[in-house]
């Protein structure tokens, strides 16, 4: 299952598997293959639809990592994690490490580059997985620095349609991509609410949408609060996510998050049987 054959017209949400000694939230915690694999079955326990497995850790200021050492991050964790019930996202830039991981199981890439390295999008043309397109103003280690824009939805909105334009003429067919407007991705708080405010926006361009608000910098400028303490935060942000159209949540907190998801579909979602 993916988004290429799953129903998106439903909340999916994505349980993120962090493989980093840096992350923002979780670096560290799951860096052993045991860890990870611990991991894995709380979150399939709690109700993740999909599991994201990431090795380079993209917080403001991030240092880049090489190849092998991404490689050495994550290939161990999904070869553990292939035979499990939940299917894998890798998220990943590298098109060496798409590859390897498909071939081991992963049935999408979420990519933060937007498949812009040389080689990514012949890559998952030739692979026929699924693939999630964001969109970020600089780069990891800089993006953070300065962002700068005239209009930051109209020209999110416009960059995220090239990367999908540029997909499809690589022989990437629409029904195999989603697209992510990247909060906290060379956006300052300000630009982030504009993009929340303005999310169906993103939608109306008929693709299904990723967002990933979870503990993130915007919630804690909100509340004031530390990431170990936004949950509160992460789940109205999530709920405001799907008002506005989004249907891939991705999520640090799988139990909490299911549980507001099932509240939003019997409020929002197909009627429902009494009980």
């Amino acid at each position: 299952m993916h988004w290429a054959t799953s129903d998106c017209s439903h909340p999916r949400i994505v349980g993120i598997l962090n493989v980093t000694p840096d992350s923002f939230y979780d670096g560290g915690r799951y860096r052993t293959v045991e860890a990870a694999g611990r991991r894995a079955e709380v979150l399939i326990e709690q109700g993740a639809d999909f599991i994201e497995v990431g090795g380079e850790s993209t917080r403001p200021g991030a240092r880049p990592v090489t190849l092998e050492e991404e490689r050495e991050r994550v290939i161990p964790v999904v070869r553990a994690l292939a035979s499990r019930s939940v299917p894998l996202i890798l998220d990943t830039s590298q098109p060496a490490l798409m590859t390897e991981a498909i071939d081991l199981g992963v049935v999408a890439i979420n990519d933060v580059r937007a498949l812009d390295r040389p080689g990514a999008r012949e890559t998952i043309a030739r692979q026929g997985v699924s693939v999630c397109l964001m969109h970020m103003q600089g780069t990891p280690s800089t993006m953070q620095e300065a962002p700068s824009y005239g209009d930051v939805v109209a020209e999110v909105r416009t960059a995220l349609a090239a990367s999908v334009d540029r997909a499809r003429a690589a022989g990437i067919e629409s029904g195999r991509m989603a697209i992510d407007p990247g909060f906290g991705f060379g956006k300052t708080p300000a630009h982030n609410l504009a993009l929340l405010r303005n999310l169906r926006t993103f939608a109306g361009l008929g693709l299904p949408l990723m967002v990933g608000l979870s503990r993130k910098s915007l919630v804690g400028v909100l509340t004031g609060r530390p990431p170990d303490e936004r949950l509160a935060g992460s789940l109205a942000a999530a709920l405001m996510a799907l008002e506005a159209g989004a249907r891939l949540i991705r999520v640090h907190d799988v139990a909490e998050t299911r549980d507001a998801v099932r509240i939003w579909e019997a409020v929002y979602g197909e009627p429902q049987a009494a009980a």
